[in-house]
């Protein structure tokens, strides 16, 4: 049975497209708010699943540069949220060794969370049992325009474009890519989530909701992953 689980390939980035928390909620008649807060539960248990699996860094899509055209008061809730991400599990992720990053425009965001997210970001830089990386207020083409606007605003010449310096002012270069996309709710697109980076992610879309996601998908999810065999063009 060792000899088995240790040559069980472990995706080392994972990407989580969170979606199905309306749906979820209306199905129960529940507010909304309260399938956000279900799912936003459910994205600190998966911590827990897949690292304690091996995945090293877990990648999901919170709220998108498209979302602040939804209703004023769910955005409002899901601004609530995002602090409740940070004063109600920072110190556990400590404890637990877990570095938590944020992509997109953080700086946008209203009140006090983009202070929030640098001092949580901050504080768990040094862990290493986990990387929960949240694009929040993210857009993979947003992303690729700001790319291209520090690329231009550091004069960089013709020749010295290439894809390693694309990335290099990506918002966090430094991640590996994922090596799988995995997205909740039924349906099978990627909504300009790591446009860049999932050029060879293998892809898997999931029918359940994503407050419905438990421990059993992690070890479907990995079970999947070790059913494909990546080519990366060849």
């Amino acid at each position: 049975m060792l000899a088995e689980t240790q040559k069980r390939k472990i995706p080392v980035h994972v990407g989580l497209i969170l979606d199905g928390n309306r749906r979820w909620a209306r199905e129960r008649n529940l507010s909304v708010y309260e399938g956000h807060r279900k799912g936003y539960e459910k994205v600190i248990d998966a911590c827990d699943w897949f690292f304690l699996r091996g995945v090293q860094v877990l990648s999901v899509y919170a709220f998108s540069s498209e979302n602040w055209k939804r209703d004023k008061k769910e955005v409002d809730d899901l601004m609530v949220l995002a602090g409740l991400l940070i004063t109600e599990n920072l110190d556990d992720f400590c404890k637990k060794d877990y570095r938590i990053l944020f992509s997109g425009r953080i700086e946008e965001l209203p009140g006090d969370l983009p202070q929030e997210f640098s001092v949580a970001s901050d504080k768990t830089k040094a862990n290493t049992s986990g990387t929960l990386h949240v694009c929040f207020n993210y857009g993979g083409r947003v992303e690729l325009i700001d790319a291209v606007k520090k690329i231009v605003k550091n004069e960089l010449t013709e020749e010295q474009i290439h894809e390693g310096i694309i990335k290099k002012y990506l918002y966090n270069p430094l991640l590996p890519e994922p090596d799988i996309i995995v997205r909740t709710g039924g349906e099978q697109r990627l909504s300009n989530f790591l446009l860049w980076q999932t050029a060879y992610s293998e892809l898997l879309f999931l029918k359940k909701y994503w407050p419905d996601f438990e421990e059993l998908d992690v070890v479907s999810i990995i079970d999947e992953y070790n059913n494909r065999q990546r080519r990366y063009g060849e």
